[in-house]
């Protein structure tokens, strides 16, 4: 779940929901958080040890590694020979906000030194040209990308020492031999069709996993389909905890985790070919309801309420690559780009790519006839999906959802007759 609960966006659990912080204290498992936390209320994410921007400046439990190294340390001293779970979140992939939006104003010089920076002690600062940087395909090849891809390789250089440095700390502790470590991040990077979309460049992901007791694949790459659905059962296998059997929404209505543990990929290779992905909103301002299935080398998104403009979140529309796209096209001058605003803006309702021939996923194949089967059979998924998980949005844009009976046990779809 995205979070941003904090201010006017308010965004929380239900009261009930059995996290997986909440099912590892109720384990007598030791439960720690370092830095970002989006995520609420606390009686739904209780940790024992809590280090985050609710009690520090973010910059400093986010991106000051110097800082997270020694309360990763208090934490692990303070374990004793009890369990673990420690998530530590890092918040430099992240641009600065509003006020210092650009990577180059800020981000990648907090902590190195020069006047008004402060001094991180444990980093050392690397620095790009554009001229070096790798131009993603789904990013416009200019002066202001490149150089807004630069300033954030060097924030993402300070994150790869942060990591070095707590795993480090693990070492120091003696726990390097008997701890699962887990590496992944929330979402694509915050640029055009990155953050925000479901599309391959929004949401691919580093998903790397070590574990002391499948030493048979170190080293190697599977190619099984994995999530961030993943990880909850994938630590609840590691420590064999079951997960309960409970209701939210009415004793009917047992929640079920989508996801599976990926330690059985940590021994051989797995047959996993199907990924779900969703997203309603990025800030409360953001609407745009989105859900997404890929399977095989097919990835079809469904864009719900596909008539309205794709909002844009408040930090990416100040960076320099964005305003330096809306400067473009309103000076009629070329983007360099393989989109239009406007294409970006409005999205058909289906959108189907065959990723091994189009891996840019430019072409729109859903309303091509020799693609029909496949669409329908991956819509079949998706719908398929979006009951299991009791998605609201599951009738929508053409229907409405309604529950029928007193305990509502025949859930159907209305049409609205709205001619979508």
């Amino acid at each position: 779940m995205y979070g941003l609960h904090q201010g006017v966006h308010h965004f929380n659990s239900f009261d009930a929901v059995r996290s997986l912080p909440l099912l590892l204290s109720q384990a007598q498992i030791r439960t720690g958080i370092i830095g970002k936390k989006h995520v609420g209320p606390e009686s739904v994410y209780p940790f024992d040890y809590a280090q985050t921007e609710e009690n520090h400046p973010i910059l400093q439990v986010g991106r000051n590694i110097t800082k997270i190294k020694l309360l990763v340390r208090e934490f692990l001293h303070g374990t004793a020979d009890r369990p673990f779970f420690l998530y530590v979140a890092f918040h430099d992939p992240h641009r600065c906000g509003h006020s210092q939006p650009q990577y180059g104003v800020f981000c990648e010089k907090f902590g190195n030194g020069e006047s008004g920076m402060g001094w991180i002690p444990d980093w050392k600062p690397e620095y790009y040209t554009p001229e070096q940087v790798k131009v993603p395909h789904f990013l416009p090849d200019t002066p202001a990308s490149r150089a807004d891809l630069a300033a954030q390789y060097t924030t993402i250089s300070r994150l790869d020492q942060g990591i070095g440095l707590v795993l480090g700390e693990l070492w120091e502790a003696g726990h390097a031999n008997d701890t699962l470590v887990i590496y992944s991040s929330d979402n694509g990077i915050p640029f055009p069709d990155g953050r925000t979309n479901l599309y391959h460049s929004g949401i691919a992901e580093p998903m790397l996993a070590h574990s002391p007791e499948h030493t048979g694949r170190w080293g190697q790459v599977s190619q099984s389909y994995v999530s961030l659905l993943d990880i909850t059962p994938t630590i609840l296998d590691w420590f064999s905890i079951p997960y309960p059997t409970y209701s939210i929404f009415g004793k009917d209505k047992v929640v079920h985790l989508t996801g599976r543990s990926i330690l059985p990929a940590l021994d051989s290779e797995q047959p996993w070919s199907t990924v779900f992905a969703s997203q309603s909103h990025h800030e409360v301002t953001m609407y745009y309801p989105m859900r997404a299935v890929h399977h095989l080398q097919y990835r079809l998104v469904h864009n719900i309420h596909f008539k309205m403009p794709f909002p844009i979140d408040q930090d990416f529309y100040l960076s320099p690559t964005f305003q330096d796209l809306l400067n473009r096209t309103q000076c009629g001058r070329p983007t360099h780009w393989d989109k239009s605003l406007r294409q970006y803006y409005y999205r058909e309702r289906w959108e189907l790519f065959d990723t091994s021939m189009d891996p840019s996923e430019t072409r729109n194949l859903a309303s091509d006839p020799r693609y029909a089967d496949i669409l329908g059979n991956m819509k079949g998924q998706l719908k398929k999906w979006q009951w299991m998980t009791y998605d609201p949005w599951v009738c929508a844009p053409d229907g409405v959802l309604e529950d029928q009976g007193p305990y509502k046990l025949d859930p159907q779809c209305r049409p609205l007759h709205n001619h979508l």
